[in-house]
């Protein structure tokens, strides 16, 4: 539960930072050690609050040094993976990579992989079924386009996409999951989306986990809200009650936003004390 009334998360709230194609190596261990640097003068509680960066393929080597060098509080994934183990696969990248650089998460199904590069729900299963071979926790993205929107259809649209995952694992591998909504009509389109488009379609997601393999899996999986999440806004999503985290794009470039971004629980208190 993403609220400070009891004192306590039921799931550990998830910060994620996708650096997309951004940041070289060099610039990216400057960044990851900002980022640090600023949430630890701030005693931010790793334990509680879980932070996780995605950086491109060609920065995991050095993300791996520094944070295994300088034993740094965060994890790290890799943007993408291949459903196949290895092989003729010119430009891809497997599992097992990423798993021997020290990697715990995997994003799979981004917005932008579907829609610039046509990955289907087929591929974002077998994606999936690739990172949990190489004990990899995937980070599944779902939502909806501004015309599924528009319809009125984007709950049986994004729910589609999540039940063509679900139904294939079972219900532990489930309650490990984290599922990531993106509402893919508010990016660039002037359209806005708010805290109750995160809880309307992170409930729903959780019904739909919930009816599927119970209790337990749907207390288990965490759900993270993916759309021009900053810090002045991430109070507002955190309060909500489906919502675990965050999936952080352009300001995670920030060391400074991204930071204040997964100090969410104290613009809650500051909110609070208004």
């Amino acid at each position: 539960m993403a609220t400070l009334t009891n004192g306590a998360f039921d799931r550990r709230p998830l910060i994620a930072g996708n650096w997309k194609m951004n940041m070289d190596h060099r610039q990216g261990i400057t960044l990851l050690q900002k980022t640090v640097w600023t949430l630890q003068d701030a005693n931010h509680d790793f334990d509680r609050v879980e932070v996780a960066v995605f950086p491109p393929f060609t920065d995991l080597r050095g993300v791996q040094t520094l944070v295994a060098g300088d034993d740094l509080p965060v994890a790290y994934g890799g943007q993408d993976l291949s459903p196949a183990e290895s092989g003729a696969y010119t430009g891809d990248i497997s599992g097992q990579f990423l798993q021997a650089l020290g990697c715990t998460f995997a994003l799979v199904g981004h917005s932008e992989r579907r829609t610039l590069h046509s990955e289907g729900d087929d591929v974002a299963l077998a994606k999936v079924q690739a990172a949990l071979r190489h004990e990899l926790t995937p980070i599944l993205c779902v939502g909806e386009d501004l015309e599924v929107r528009r319809a009125g259809t984007h709950v049986a649209h994004t729910l589609d996409q999540v039940h063509a995952v679900i139904n294939e694992l079972d219900a532990a591998t489930v309650a490990t999951l984290v599922i990531a909504y993106e509402p893919v009509w508010a990016i660039g389109t002037g359209e806005v989306a708010g805290p109750e488009d995160a809880q309307e379609m992170c409930s729903a997601i959780r019904e739909a986990v919930r009816a599927q393999h119970g209790d337990d899996a749907a207390a288990g999986a965490r759900l993270l809200y993916g759309g021009s999440v900053k810090a002045n806004n991430v109070a507002q999503i955190m309060r909500e009650r489906d919502v675990d985290g965050v999936l952080v794009g352009g300001a995670s470039l920030d060391a400074a936003e991204f930071a204040s971004i997964a100090r969410f629980e104290q613009h809650l208190v500051t909110d609070e004390a208004r």
